[in-house]
């Protein structure tokens, strides 16, 4: 035995499979290629990704940055074996929060750690990643993969996902225009996205539910399909829109739920008045609501709610952009509109009670 194969032998031996990760590595390359848009200009295994601003088209760009990850999720989806989702879901929660900036994503970069790499099941991961930037329409240029035995319990891994856009400097959102009279609409989840999973966990632990057994509120499918229904991605639907004219604003529904987003993109002396009975509350809601004897107010601070994305729009501009959207693939309704106040932008919740409890 030479000396550089017993040193390859015992760092596999600590828990280090070098082999594998060149493995994954090459397994991960074709799906890379296959985010390609304009500015992508190397290819997976340098030492840093390059991204070309010019050719994508931009002028007077200003770069938008965000990072984010999948939170407790990722414990749902390795107690039950399914891995291809929670890439889309590591997507959309950083794209989706670039575009209520305005930005249109241009790349994305994924970190993949464990105790010890399992190719098959890291490639799942990897695979749902390229998925997501195809959705998004942004190239997946680089990442890391770890892998690092004593940090992680067996059979589990993390992931964290960067990704940065562009929006030329005088489209910014949200505008400053923002004023009582605006209307808001509301753009359909997928489910429960990627926010308030402890609590959902908890709640599966407290009611006994069995995660690969029928959803009690939906027997086609199993409540684990039901709960890790990807998050959906608005970046397209949404960049659409702007383009379109009448957008002021938007608020990406993640943790925090209605009552904590929406306010993040008023001005001050706003209320957001959201009529719950505009929109049917979806049956995973009023599942968690009951099982877990959710008041309305933790449920609008914790969860989506049925609405993964709100506009805030000019009202000469709303029945178009409903119309726009809709051609887009979502599912819009008009849920509310600005209302004038005082102090600190915040939301109402009008008719939360009556609506929500009907859905539960």
């Amino acid at each position: 035995m030479t000396q550089a194969q017993g040193d390859r032998d015992r760092y596999r031996e600590a828990g280090v499979d070098i082999e594998a990760g060149n493995v994954l590595v090459e397994r991960l390359k074709p799906l890379a290629r296959s985010t390609r848009r304009p500015g992508c200009d190397s290819e997976l295994g340098g030492f840093g990704a390059l991204f070309d601003i010019k050719a994508a088209g931009f002028e007077d760009p200003v770069l938008v940055a965000a990072t984010d990850g999948v939170g407790t999720k990722l414990l749902l989806a390795q107690e039950v074996g399914r891995h291809d989702g929670i890439g889309i879901d590591l997507v959309a929660m950083c794209v989706n929060d670039l575009v209520v900036q305005g930005a249109e994503p241009l790349f994305f970069l994924d970190y993949f750690a464990t105790g010890r790499l399992a190719p098959d099941e890291a490639a799942a991961v990897l695979a749902g990643i390229a998925e997501g930037c195809r959705q998004a329409g942004c190239g997946l240029i680089g990442g890391e993969t770890a892998e690092m035995p004593g940090l992680y319990a067996p059979g589990h891994y993390d992931l964290a996902g960067f990704s940065v856009g562009a929006v030329e400097r005088g489209a910014v959102l949200p505008r400053p225009d923002v004023a009582p009279g605006d209307v808001l609409l509301g753009l359909a989840s997928s489910g429960v996205h990627s926010n308030g999973y402890s609590l959902v966990r908890l709640i599966l632990q407290e009611s006994g539910a069995a995660l690969e057994a029928p959803a009690p509120f939906d027997p086609a499918t199993s409540l684990a399909e039901a709960l890790l229904a990807p998050t959906r991605i608005y970046v397209r639907s949404c960049l659409e829109a702007i383009r379109a004219g009448g957008v002021k604003a938007l608020a990406h529904i993640t943790g925090g739920g209605i009552l904590e987003n929406l306010p993040r993109v008023l001005p001050k002396g706003c209320i957001a008045r959201v009529d719950c009975h505009s929109w049917p509350l979806p049956p995973v809601f009023g599942w968690l609501a009951t099982e877990g004897g959710l008041g309305v107010r933790e449920l609008g601070r914790t969860f989506n709610a049925g609405l993964g994305m709100i506009l805030v729009v000019a009202p000469k501009r709303a029945a178009a952009l409903e119309e726009l959207l809709a051609a887009a693939g979502e599912t819009v309704w008009r849920v509310g509109e600005i209302a004038a106040g005082e102090g600190a932008p915040r939301v109402e919740l009008q008719g939360a009670e009556d609506a929500w409890r009907a859905g539960a």
